[in-house]
C-alpha cells in the first residue's frame, strides 16, 4: 500500500523541526558562554582600572600604612580577577556529558560571582538563603547555564532594580531531593502565559535589553530539558506586579 505524499512531507518536515531543535539546544551553551564572557570583560576592564590605580597610589606614597591598603587592594582585586577567570574556564572546558556529585552551592555562588557587577548596574540586591545540603548529582556545567539563564531572567524582570532571593534548602517532602529556588519581585508573568514558558520558542520578551540580552524562547525550554534529564523537576510560580520565582529539585548524589 503507497503511503500518502502529505504524510511523507508532513513527516519529513517533523523530522526537519526535530533536527532545528537539537542543533538550537546544542549552541545554546555556546551562546551562554559568550553572553557571559561579554559580562565579564567589562567587570575585567573595572578590576585592572582599580588595579592600576592602586599601584600607582603605592608607588607615589612612601609611608608603610598607605602602601600596605593600596597593595592590599591590588591582591584582592588580583584574587578577584583569577576567581572569575578560573569560572569562565571551567564553563568552556566542562562538556562532559557525565554527571558525578556536586556542591550545589559552590555552584550558584560561581554563577552569582559572574553576574555580580550586572546585578550591581542594574541596582539589583541578592539575598543568599542557603542551607546545609548533600552534593547533587548533576552535570556542573550544565546545572550552572540553567542557574545564569534563570538569575538574568529576574534580573530582566525587575527592570527598576529590586531583590532577587537565591534559596538552597533540602526538599520537605523527601530526602532524595535538594531543592533550588530564584525568586524575584519583578513585573511578573500572566497566567495565560504561563502554560506555555517552557515551549520552545515561546517568549515573554519584547526585545534585547540595556545589555543586548533578548528573548529566543530557547533558554527556558532548554532549562527544563537539562532539569528533566538530570531526573529532576523545575516548576514556575508567578503574578503580574509581584514576581516570579522558579522552583528547581535535583536528585541528591548516592554516597
Amino acid at each position: 500500500m503507497n503511503q500518502d505524499p502529505r504524510d511523507l512531507q508532513i513527516a519529513e518536515l517533523e523530522e526537519k523541526v526535530h533536527c532545528l531543535e537539537e542543533t538550537l539546544t546544542a549552541l545554546q551553551p555556546l551562546a551562554s558562554v559568550g553572553e557571559l564572557t561579554g559580562t565579564t570583560a567589562h567587570e575585567f576592564n573595572n578590576i585592572l582600572t582599580l588595579t592600576i590605580n592602586y599601584a600607582r597610589m603605592g608607588l607615589r606614597r612612601r609611608d608603610d600604612e598607605t602602601r600596605e591598603q593600596c597593595f592590599t587592594k591590588v591582591l584582592e582585586a588580583s584574587n578577584r580577577a583569577a576567581k572569575i577567570v578560573s569560572v569562565i574556564l571551567g564553563l568552556a572546558r566542562n562538556r562532559k556529558p557525565g554527571r558525578e556529585p556536586t556542591n550545589l552551592i559552590a555552584l550558584v555562588e560561581d554563577a552569582l560571582l559572574l553576574l555580580e557587577r550586572e546585578m550591581s548596574k542594574y541596582r539589583i540586591v541578592v539575598e543568599k538563603r542557603f542551607q546545609e545540603v548533600p552534593d547533587v548529582l548533576a552535570n556542573g556545567n550544565q546545572i550552572q547555564q540553567v542557574v545564569v539563564n534563570l538569575l538574568v531572567n529576574a534580573r530582566q524582570a525587575s527592570p527598576n532594580g529590586g531583590k532577587i532571593v537565591v534559596k538552597i534548602q533540602p526538599c520537605e517532602d523527601s530526602a532524595n531531593f535538594v531543592e533550588l529556588v530564584i525568586r524575584d519581585y519583578g513585573i511578573g508573568v500572566p497566567q495565560e502565559k504561563i502554560r506555555h514558558i517552557f515551549d520552545m520558542f515561546y517568549t515573554t520578551k519584547k526585545g534585547p535589553d540595556a545589555t543586548g540580552k533578548g528573548g529566543s524562547g530557547l533558554g527556558l525550554a532548554l532549562c527544563k530539558k537539562i532539569i528533566e534529564e538530570h531526573h529532576g523537576k523545575i516548576r514556575v510560580e508567578s503574578a503580574v506586579g509581584k514576581g516570579t520565582s522558579f522552583t528547581i529539585r535535583l536528585p541528591v548524589a548516592n554516597n
